[in-house]
């Protein structure tokens, strides 16, 4: 028993120095990195990136390929798109007030239209127009917060399939769900990243510092709730003079974001097409979105 005993005592002080050997290995790295001040390759911020965005078991292997090329164009052209279709709508098109914008949006040839859903842009698009301020900054600030760091890490083809997804999903629901609304604003493509996001922090919560991964949710359910909030209240609350705006794209985007941004996002160490969740998924959510394009053709309200 005794030396069973000392056998478990080496076994730990072995670990412990594999560890405290791991770490002075990473802090060496990021002071030279440091020194060398790459731009294209600063530690210290990959570290911290990765903390927020990925298991603890393939951090390292992040870190020693981590770069900013190609930089996270995707998440941060979107983002400049959106704000130059909002400027516009708020400043050259003649608007009641520009604080929540109404017939300026609805008419736009961007805004999902239940009236001319034979325009199958309008399905993606209408991620460009957004019903106000509000709508906008928080869209704006929840997907550059989220998305930037997810495209360091995922690049900028995944994080676009993911976002793409919830935005297509969230106008496919949207046109089931509530046929006769129209539909504004990125919100879904911003909930498939934080479905996928969430799916991830939950599924490896013990692999990340426990405290850590629970302001991580908490913050999560903060920002879902308030703009869920905003989205309520834009469909059931809206004044008389106002138009309604649907929110099921921020439940269907949530969806994707739980189903195909889970599976991308936690495939950083491995081959994407080869994981059978991936297929999975995918082959669910097409057959979500044939359903959807027969229900437009063939049984819709707003035919």
């Amino acid at each position: 028993m005794a030396a069973d005993h000392d056998l478990e005592m080496e076994d730990m002080n072995l670990n412990m120095d594999r560890d405290m050997k791991g770490e002075l290995e990473e802090e060496k790295e990021m002071r030279e990195d440091s020194g060398r001040e790459d731009p294209f390759k600063s530690k210290k911020v990959h570290r911290v990136v990765s903390k927020w965005m990925l298991p603890e078991k393939v951090r390292r292997t992040y870190l020693e390929r981590a770069n900013c090329l190609p930089p996270p164009v995707f998440i941060i052209s979107v983002s400049l798109a959106e704000l130059a279709v909002f400027i516009y709508y708020a400043v050259w098109k003649p608007q009641k007030q520009w604080i929540t914008l109404d017939t300026g949006i609805l008419e736009s040839p961007f805004t999902y239209n239940p009236k001319k859903r034979e325009q199958a842009w309008r399905f993606v698009s209408y991620m460009l127009v957004h019903a106000g301020v509000q709508h906008i900054v928080g869209n704006l600030i929840m997907q550059l917060a989220l998305g930037i760091p997810l495209e360091m890490v995922h690049k900028g083809l995944r994080v676009g399939l993911v976002y793409l997804a919830g935005v297509i999903a969230g106008s496919l629901a949207s046109s089931i769900f509530d046929p006769l609304r129209y539909l504004v604003g990125a919100s879904g493509g911003v909930y498939a990243l934080m479905g996928g996001y969430f799916m991830n922090v939950l599924v490896n919560f013990r692999e990340m510092i426990p405290a850590f991964g629970i302001v991580r949710l908490l913050i999560i359910i903060l920002i879902i709730g308030s703009d869920m909030g905003f989205a309520l209240y834009r469909r059931f609350f809206v004044p008389a003079d106002g138009s309604p705006v649907s929110f099921a794209a921020h439940v269907a985007g949530g969806f994707a974001g739980m189903s195909i941004g889970y599976t991308v996002f936690s495939c950083f160490d491995k081959a994407l097409l080869k994981d059978p969740r991936f297929w999975i998924a995918i082959a669910a959510y097409l057959a979500c979105v044939l359903f959807a394009v027969f229900f437009n053709i063939f049984l819709s309200p707003a035919n």
